[in-house]
């Protein structure tokens, strides 16, 4: 057992960096709307994905090369691509998980009075965003992906039994029946919210990416982590995703679904109303369980995606311009932060606009990380015997065609 813990690692990161908004703020607000009537929607969207993240960490330890090595080897284009987009949603993305895990910050441990700096007044969720951004590089730069890989072990493991003990709380303090019946959405809005639900359900596809960027580092640490154990990683925090999904679900259909109160659109003000309904319906004990739950899902967020994107980026660039960057890494993490900091510092007003842009393109742009990961693993620079076998061909055939609907029935509703 504390082998295979220690062989775990690029799919825990995987799990830390899916697990975030769509589990605390979309998962718990599909079970206050529809109790569990969108169980259905989850297993499906986490089954028409699976091959497509999967193919990270196969690609990775069939080749010993990452997905962009693969992408190049497709054509320039397609790295091209790859680099606007992630260049075009990185700052954003960070930005919207680093200020939800302020906001919790902010509600959970202390809040800070404004800070005013000339004409400009800073509050305590950007205070809170600077300090986590600050922790999280030090973390990063520091300790590298080797600290990485043992924190990660200890917030996942943290982040589930916090959250598996709220579920079993709130399921002894439950004094309603619980309907299995399954809802098919009908108006406008929810079908809208459904859409984002499954779009986010349990992440975008890029971090199929990031996997095979991160199962690269762990070989280069553990020479003794195997091809078949990187998909035994992969299967591991791709089923614990799946769970603590559908554990957040029952948080929202146990503690707010049938309530009279109205939920914020914003996930910093629903994280805060999601542990103030626990604490008032169990007391005030019941706040330090759903708080670490609550915190530890967007941290690992947080810290997962400050060093993906940054690590894609640096060997996206080395694949474009044939060179190493010695401080490739570096450059685009900083970058990153210095950008995260000077959008919700200065382009407060223009967060929504950016976040539903940054949104669009994650929702669209699936059907083409899922194409050309199946093309990848099926074709020629993929040895025989890891490309996929038949029964994950028509999973990936069902699965294009599920995303390509999805996409073109998401833009409609704009």
């Amino acid at each position: 057992m504390i082998k295979q813990l220690k062989n775990l690692g690029p799919g825990l990161l995987f799990a830390g960096a899916a697990i975030g908004v769509s589990h605390l703020v979309q998962s718990t607000r599909a079970g206050a709307d529809f109790g569990l009537g969108l169980i259905w929607a989850l297993i499906l969207v986490t089954l028409f994905k699976y091959p497509f993240f999967q193919y990270g960490p196969r690609y990775a330890a069939a080749t010993g090369e990452s997905l962009l090595d693969g992408y190049k080897k497709l054509g320039k284009g397609t790295l091209v691509t790859y680099y606007l987009l992630t260049l075009g949603t990185m700052f954003v993305i960070q930005m919207a998980v680093t200020i939800v895990t302020a906001g919790i910050a902010s509600s959970l441990f202390y809040e800070f009075k404004p800070l005013a700096i000339g004409a400009l007044a800073i509050s305590s969720v950007q205070i809170w965003s600077i300090i986590i951004l600050a922790i999280c590089l030090s973390i990063l730069l520091l300790g590298k992906y080797k600290l990485l890989d043992k924190l990660i072990k200890i917030i996942i493991i943290t982040l589930s039994v916090s959250t598996i003990a709220a579920v079993i709380m709130a399921l002894f303090n439950n004094t309603q029946s619980l309907s299995l019946r399954q809802i098919l959405p009908q108006n406008t809005i929810e079908i809208t919210f459904l859409i984002a639900f499954m779009g986010w359900m349990p992440a975008p596809l890029d971090i199929s990416v990031w996997h095979s960027l991160w199962t690269l580092e762990k070989k280069k640490n553990q020479m003794d982590f195997s091809a078949k154990g990187s998909l035994f990683d992969f299967n591991m925090g791709y089923i614990g995703t799946i769970i603590l999904g559908i554990s957040f679900v029952l948080l929202g259909a146990l503690v707010m679904f049938n309530s009279d109160e109205a939920f914020s659109s914003s996930a910093t003000i629903f994280a805060a109303q999601l542990i103030e309904m626990y604490t008032s319906n169990f007391g005030n004990w019941a706040y330090v369980i759903i708080g670490v739950a609550a915190f530890t899902t967007m941290f690992s967020t947080t810290l997962t995606t400050l060093d993906a994107s940054p690590r894609s980026m640096d060997r996206t660039s080395e694949l474009l311009l044939n060179k190493t960057f010695k401080f490739g890494y570096l450059f685009w993490i900083i970058l990153l932060c210095l950008g995260t900091i000077y959008i919700f510092l200065f382009l407060g007003s223009e967060m929504g606009l950016l976040v539903k842009i940054a949104t669009i393109l994650s929702f669209i742009t699936a059907p083409f990380y899922a194409i050309i990961n199946y093309i990848l693993i099926s074709g020629r620079f993929t040895p025989k015997a890891w490309r996929p076998n038949k029964y994950l061909h028509i999973l990936s055939w069902l699965g294009i065609l599920f995303l390509l609907g999805f996409s073109l029935w998401y833009l409609t509703t704009l």
